[in-house]
């Protein structure tokens, strides 16, 4: 009878603990989702399909900035002079009786002059001269030919320095950020960089920051190495700014790894992704049960095709079918989403039997006492 109690013992132990919340590293998916189809739930739940990525492809996009980028267009080859640069004129006359220069003396050096904000300079005899938008050398010859009427014999030489309309500021993710003259109007982006010593190793996919004006366009320089047509020319004044991707993803639950991920390249898919956090624990994660979660700002709400119907949005993933594999390799994930793997009804199978066998060992060692 001892014994029988002992066994009887052993098994109501067994039902409480089987009764109790298991220990999971997890929710499974239907805890996660149940709910969603209630009149009053807060969040929706989009299967992620073939049939699905079209109209996911009109929502807008979470979590980063909408930067646009300027395409490439070819300028001038040569120099430009700008308001705010620096001008040096020698003026050499070999007459003896010249009006510029003393005897014996056959060249003049005017002070190195900067060119005024409305585009002029002073030279003696001919006043205020005009030379901003010139290269260099159509400036000389303008001054020349103006020269000339009053001393025939002289011939002008000119020299310029960049001053900040004609430079432009690199900040940060380079080897040498600082301020670079612009040798000509077909300085690019690619070439600024270049001349800085190139993008430093050890950031992550690198952005590209331009700032013109009151302006701000955006893209990575990863795209402008594929795409060479968007080495975009600069203009006197832009800052350019190279830093690391802020864009992050999170994982949860089975993954392979838990964690908070950069982005290393300009678009990520799911599949991407599930390789970054190494997979799903094949031992506890339900790969028909992987979710994406994410929240979309109130102005995207819509309730018709082009827009999420809740603010709190749960994409399902099944990668245990063609049509679900494929599609995630085309779901794009956006800064800020919860890739989380669920927890397998199966692990919380086998932990109980896990549990009854253990029993059945007590009950055994019980019974040889």
């Amino acid at each position: 009878m001892t014994q029988f109690w002992r066994i009887g013992g052993l098994f109501g132990l067994c039902l409480l603990l089987v009764a109790c919340a298991l220990p999971r590293g997890a929710g499974m998916e239907r805890e996660i989702i149940s709910g969603s189809n209630n009149a009053d739930a807060d969040f929706a739940v989009y299967p992620v399909t073939r049939a699905f990525l079209p109209t996911l492809a009109e929502w807008p996009v979470t979590g980063e900035p909408e930067l646009n980028w300027i395409t490439a267009s070819a300028g001038s080859r040569s120099q430009i002079i700008a308001p705010g640069d620096m001008v040096s004129i020698a003026i050499w006359d070999s007459n003896d009786n010249s009006l510029l220069t003393a005897p014996e003396q056959r060249v003049v050096g005017l002070e190195e002059m900067r060119v005024s904000a409305s585009g002029t300079i002073f030279m003696p005899y001919i006043g205020d001269q005009r030379i901003s938008g010139l290269s260099p050398q159509a400036a000389r010859a303008r001054l020349q030919s103006e020269l000339e009427a009053i001393v025939p014999s002289a011939q002008v030489q000119l020299s310029m320095s960049e001053g900040r309309a004609n430079s432009v500021d690199l900040v940060g993710g380079v080897a040498v950020p600082g301020s670079y003259p612009m040798p000509d109007r077909n300085y690019t982006v690619l070439s600024l960089i270049s001349q800085a010593g190139g993008v430093r190793a050890d950031l992550a996919n690198p952005q590209i920051r331009l700032m013109r004006q009151s302006h701000i366009f955006g893209t990575s320089i990863n795209r402008l190495y594929s795409e060479p047509h968007l080495d975009t020319r600069l203009v006197g004044g832009d800052r350019v700014i190279v830093e690391e991707d802020e864009r992050y993803f999170l994982s949860l639950g089975a993954a392979g790894r838990q964690d908070q991920h950069p982005f290393t390249q300009d678009i990520v898919t799911a599949l991407d992704a599930m390789a970054i956090i190494g997979g799903v624990t094949s031992s506890r994660a339900d790969p028909e049960g992987i979710l994406i979660l994410r929240e979309y700002p109130t102005s995207a709400l819509r309730a018709g095709e082009r827009g999420p119907r809740m603010e709190r949005v749960v994409f399902t993933l099944d990668l245990t079918t063609s049509d679900g594999l494929f599609s995630a390799r085309n779901f794009r994930i956006h800064s800020g989403d919860l890739v989380l793997a669920t927890e397998s009804p199966v692990t919380s199978v086998q932990t109980v039997f896990s549990l009854v066998g253990n029993v059945f060992g007590l009950a055994r060692s019980a019974n040889s006492f």
